[in-house]
C-alpha cells in the first residue's frame, strides 16, 4: 500500500488533530523565582502543578525550548498505565518490599492521574479499558506467562490470564495464543492532556515561558538566551532532549520511536477486530509494539524504528524514515489483516530518555537545590505523574516544610546511574541491540520452541538490562 497520502511529521498526530499552540511569551530577561522548572512536557507541568496546590505562594516559573507538549508528552502512544522502567532493578537493589510499594505507587498514579483530569476538566478522551498485552509464538506465550506470574507477585492480583478463546473474545489478534490484562491502565489523547495541564498550570499563577530554550543549568541558575532565572531550586524535567543541555550528552539516552496513525476504520473493519473495550494493546515480541484504537476509532500504532541518531541528536519536526512506516504498517496488518487496504493518515517519531541502567530516577540534591527526574524509558505518560508528586515532597522535605513520607522513601528516589559511553561505542551498542532484537524475533516467529531466543538474550546483556 502506498503512503504518499501520509503526513509525516508535523510534530505528530496528535497535534495535527488538534492544531499546534500558539507559543506563549519567551523570557523577557533575567528573572527570579522560588523554584525554576527546564522542561514543559508532563513531567514539568505536573510538578508545577502540586507544587503550586501544595504552596500557593510559591513563585514558580516553567521553561519550555518549544511550546508545552513538544517532546514525547505531545507525541507518546496515550498508554497511561502502571509499568515503571526499572523496577524489578530496584528489587534486588533494596529488596522486593521496596519495590512493591514502587508497584502500588504506579497502580494508584493512574487513578490520581484521572481523577485530576475530571478535577480541572481535561476531556483528554481518557478511557479506563486496561491494558492487554498479548503473544503470538510459542516464545513469546512463556515469556508472557512468566511476566504474568511476576506481576502477581508484586502485588497486581487483579492482572488476568486469558487463552487464545478469551483473548479473541477481547481483541482478535490473528495467531494470538494468550493475554494477559491488568485493570491499571488507560487510554488517553496526550495532547488534550497536556494542553489541559498547562492551562490549569496557569490558572493557579504559574509562569510558563515558550520558546525559551535553556541551555545550561547549574545551581540556583537557569542559562537561556534571553536572560538566566535564578532560583533556590531548580528541576530538570527534559526527559528525551536532556542531551541538548550543557554537560549531560551522555546522562541519558534520546530513544526515538516511531508511531502511526490511519483513517477512522468503518464498522464492518471493526466487527473483524473487536476491541470494544478499547484496552491498550501491546504484545510481548523483543521489539515491541503499543496500540490504542482512538475516540475517533483510529488505530495508533508505535514501534522502535530507527532507535538511535549519532551523537545522541534529537529531532525537530517528528518526521520518521519511510521504511518505518512500512515496518509498522506491516505490524497493524499482521496483527489485522483486515486493515491491509486501509489509508495510513499520519506517521510521526519522538524520543524518551533512556539511563544507561534503564531505571527512571527521581532526586533532590539537597547541597545544590538541582533535582531532576526522567529515563522513563517510554513508560512516562502516568510515571511523570508520580514523579512530579515526588518532587513535590523532596523539595517541601529540604525546605522544612514537612518530613519524609511515602513517596520520598520510595526506592528509586536518588538513584545514581553511570553514564552512557562515548561515541562511536554508545551508536554501535543501541544499534546493535535492535537488530539482534529483530533478529530474536524473526527467528521466534518460525520457531515452535518455547524459550526466548539466545540472541535476545545476548542482546539484553549488551543493553544492561539484566
Amino acid at each position: 500500500m502506498s503512503t504518499v497520502s501520509t503526513v509525516n511529521g508535523g510534530i505528530s498526530f496528535w497535534y495535527a488533530d488538534q492544531g499546534t499552540p500558539t507559543a506563549r511569551e519567551p523570557l523577557p530577561g533575567d528573572s527570579t523565582a522560588d523554584v525554576c522548572i527546564v522542561g514543559g512536557g508532563y513531567t514539568g507541568l505536573w510538578t508545577a502543578y502540586y507544587l503550586k496546590k501544595a504552596v500557593p505562594f510559591l513563585n514558580i516559573t516553567v521553561l519550555e525550548a518549544k511550546f508545552c507538549g513538544y517532546g514525547a508528552s505531545g507525541r507518546n502512544g496515550g498508554w497511561l498505565y502502571n509499568g515503571i522502567a526499572g523496577r524489578d532493578r530496584y528489587a534486588k537493589l533494596h529488596g522486593h518490599d521496596a519495590a512493591v510499594r514502587l508497584q502500588k505507587a504506579m497502580n494508584d498514579t493512574v487513578d490520581e492521574v484521572v481523577r485530576v483530569a475530571a478535577e480541572e476538566n481535561i476531556d483528554a478522551d481518557i478511557h479506563q479499558g486496561g491494558v492487554l498485552e498479548v503473544a503470538y509464538t510459542p516464545a513469546q506465550l512463556a515469556r508472557l506467562k512468566d511476566f504474568h506470574s511476576v506481576e502477581i507477585a508484586f502485588g497486581e492480583t487483579d492482572r488476568v490470564l486469558r487463552g487464545a478463546r478469551e483473548t479473541a473474545e477481547r481483541i482478535r489478534v490473528t495467531g494470538a495464543v494468550g493475554s494477559t490484562w491488568t485493570p491499571h491502565g488507560a487510554r488517553l489523547h496526550p495532547v488534550k492532556l497536556v494542553k489541559g495541564l498547562a492551562d490549569a498550570v496557569e490558572a493557579l499563577g504559574v509562569t510558563i515561558h515558550e520558546s525559551t530554550p535553556v541551555t545550561e543549568i547549574k545551581p540556583k541558575h537557569a542559562h537561556t538566551p534571553y536572560g538566566t532565572v535564578r532560583a533556590p531550586y531548580i528541576l530538570r524535567c527534559t526527559e528525551g532532549f536532556t542531551s541538548g543541555l550543557k554537560g549531560q550528552r551522555r546522562t541519558w539516552l534520546p530513544m526515538n520511536s516511531s508511531m502511526i496513525a490511519t483513517e477512522p476504520l468503518p464498522k464492518e473493519i471493526w466487527d473483524t477486530i473487536g476491541w470494544d473495550g478499547r484496552e491498550t494493546l501491546g504484545d510481548m515480541a523483543h521489539a515491541y509494539m503499543y496500540a490504542q484504537r482512538t475516540a475517533d476509532d483510529r488505530i495508533a500504532l508505535g514501534g522502535r524504528g530507527v532507535p538511535y541518531r549519532y551523537g545522541s541528536a534529537t529531532d525537530n519536526d517528528g518526521r520518521t524514515q519511510p521504511a518505518t512506516i512500512e515496518a509498522l504498517r506491516d505490524i497493524l496488518v499482521r496483527f489485522f489483516p483486515t486493515t491491509a487496504g486501509v489509508r495510513i493518515d499520519h506517521a510521526w517519531s519522538g524520543v524518551l530518555g533512556v539511563p544507561r541502567d534503564w531505571c527512571a530516577t527521581v532526586t533532590l540534591d539537597r547541597s545544590t537545590g538541582l533535582g531532576w527526574a526522567g529515563g522513563y524509558v517510554g513508560s512516562g505518560v502516568a510515571t511523570t505523574n508520580l514523579a512530579a508528586r515526588t518532587l513535590r515532597d523532596l523539595i517541601q522535605q529540604d525546605s522544612g516544610q514537612s518530613g519524609p513520607t511515602d513517596l520520598t522513601t520510595l526506592p528509586w528516589v536518588d538513584h545514581k546511574v553511570r553514564r552512557w559511553e562515548p561515541e562511536p561505542f554508545r551508536w554501535i551498542g543501541v544499534h546493535g541491540m535492535y537488530a539482534a532484537y529483530r533478529a530474536a524475533d524473526r527467528r521466534e516467529l518460525t520457531s515452535p520452541r518455547p524459550g526466548t531466543d539466545p540472541i535476545a538474550k545476548a542482546a539484553d546483556r549488551l543493553a544492561g538490562r539484566h
